[in-house]
């Protein structure tokens, strides 16, 4: 499909050779790109002037146009341009002179147009990462996570950590936004352009942890076919961001330790070691003091991770980002069902604006998913969220079970009975429990949780002859 011209990024080649311009004119396919020419003089002056070019190719040649500097005219008048200096033979002391006032860098001649499409869509891709990080900054940022005193410090931090390659531990309550967060520490630093990837640790069957982070040689464990590369490896010059770093067992801590402290990684059945440029941003929703004094989480595993520790609010303590949480999660999935849908009607709102969330921000995109699919017009209306939060039907996860009853004379939960939230849960998950005949692995299951999580929650709330079973 054509790209819409008026949308096209534009590529400028400006440069005396007739047959360099006609030979990439004829063999140019960049999508998305405008490709304009000049030979110089005032055309040339006039065309950057308009300040909307994203790339220019120049020749040695043209870096003087009546007087003027061009690579200082580009750069004045189209912020954030790259350039690209093309030099003949005897011009390579022009053309490093032009790279220390500010061009990206030089090209001898003669050059192919493959090579500068790839220049020149890495410049564009690098560009779209700077517009990206420049909205999360001025916008996106403060939006979503909130504008609370908590919050801006957090925001503070956040922008200092982003730049730097210390490690990072993202602690909170499940579905806070931890790897929302943790995406945005990648985006916003230098490895944007490389890879992050994201692994829930606690969803990793514990025979096959440590393969899957570390990688194996052919024929290592039963099912190996092939040398294989880990998480941290295809990471490499990128973000790894290990969620629920809790549930790694202490074997795999050691190793992890050993990785973040040496840089270095063993592939199960291996004997060669591996340096691997990655950096680890872990997120819990776990005790890890706690953790440590069970003995099931390494101290000094802990201190490594914990160069910044940064503890994310539950929704509940950050309201004033549900409005923009709601409008960005009905773009969303507006746009993924192909649907037009322009806001939210006011009762319905209403509801979302003034509820508890205990599934945190996870919660609030499902319901948003949910009332989305839901749509048959350009508005959200109240027939459109779950039912369970407007009267109807029980909810999700914690509420997924037949509705508690509380209290010796079984009260149903009314607006004039509420009780707190830890209450609810103590008695939600002691009723799971009596649903279940005290199997944890079923209860587990059921309230949407891990059995670790649950043996947790248990400790937490002092139902110790519980956890004991």
């Amino acid at each position: 499909m054509e790209a819409d011209r008026n949308m096209a990024a534009k590529v400028f080649i400006l440069d005396k050779d007739a047959d360099l311009k006609k030979e990439v004119f004829a063999a140019w396919s960049l999508p998305d790109t405008e490709l304009l020419e000049s030979s110089g003089g005032e055309g040339a002056i006039r065309a950057l002037s308009q300040g909307d070019v994203a790339v220019l190719f120049l020749s040695t040649e043209l870096l003087t146009i009546d007087n003027l500097d061009i690579p200082a005219l580009a750069r004045e008048r189209n912020p954030g341009i790259e350039i690209f200096i093309l030099a003949g033979a005897g011009d390579r002391a022009q053309a490093e002179a032009a790279v220390h006032r500010g061009a990206h860098s030089f090209l001898m001649k003669p050059v192919n147009v493959e090579l500068l499409q790839s220049l020149a869509q890495k410049a564009l891709l690098r560009t779209l990462s700077r517009r990206n990080v420049r909205d999360l900054r001025e916008h996106v940022l403060e939006d979503l996570l909130g504008s609370t005193p908590v919050m801006k410090k957090i925001l503070k931090t956040l922008i200092k950590v982003a730049p730097t390659n210390s490690t990072l531990l993202l602690s909170g309550e499940s579905g806070v936004g931890k790897e929302f967060v943790a995406d945005v520490v990648h985006r916003l630093s230098s490895r944007a352009e490389e890879s992050f990837v994201a692994v829930n640790c606690g969803a990793i069957p514990e025979n096959l942890v440590e393969a899957e982070l570390f990688g194996s040689r052919k024929g290592s464990y039963t099912g190996s076919v092939a040398d294989r590369k880990g998480l941290i490896e295809m990471a490499d010059k990128g973000t790894l961001f290990l969620d629920e770093i809790g549930e790694l067992s202490l074997q795999t801590q050691v190793k992890l330790l050993r990785f973040l402290q040496e840089k270095e990684i063993r592939r199960v059945g291996d004997t060669e070691n591996r340096h691997v440029d990655t950096r680890v941003i872990a997120a819990t929703n776990r005790d890890l003091h706690q953790a440590i004094a069970n003995g099931t989480f390494r101290e000094d595993l802990y201190y490594r991770l914990s160069v910044f520790h940064i503890t994310l609010p539950p929704l509940r303590e950050r309201r004033d980002s549900v409005p923009s949480l709601i409008r960005t999660f009905v773009k969303k999935y507006a746009a993924q069902q192909k649907k037009d849908i322009k806001g939210i009607a006011k009762n319905a709102e209403s509801i979302l604006l003034n509820y508890e969330y205990p599934g945190n921000i996870r919660q609030l995109e499902n319901i948003i998913e949910h009332a989305v699919t839901l749509s048959e017009g350009d508005n959200l209306l109240l027939e459109d969220l779950p039912e369970y939060l407007t009267g109807g039907a029980e909810g999700p996860s914690l509420y997924a079970l037949p509705a508690p009853t509380f209290g010796e004379e079984k009260t149903m939960l009314t607006p004039d009975t509420l009780l707190t939230l830890s209450q609810l849960e103590k008695d939600y998950i002691q009723r799971a429990l009596e649903i279940c005949q005290r199997n944890h692995t079923e209860a587990a299951r059921r309230l949407g949780i891990s059995r670790s999580t649950l043996w947790r929650k248990l400790k937490e709330h002092g139902m110790e002859a519980a956890a004991a079973h």
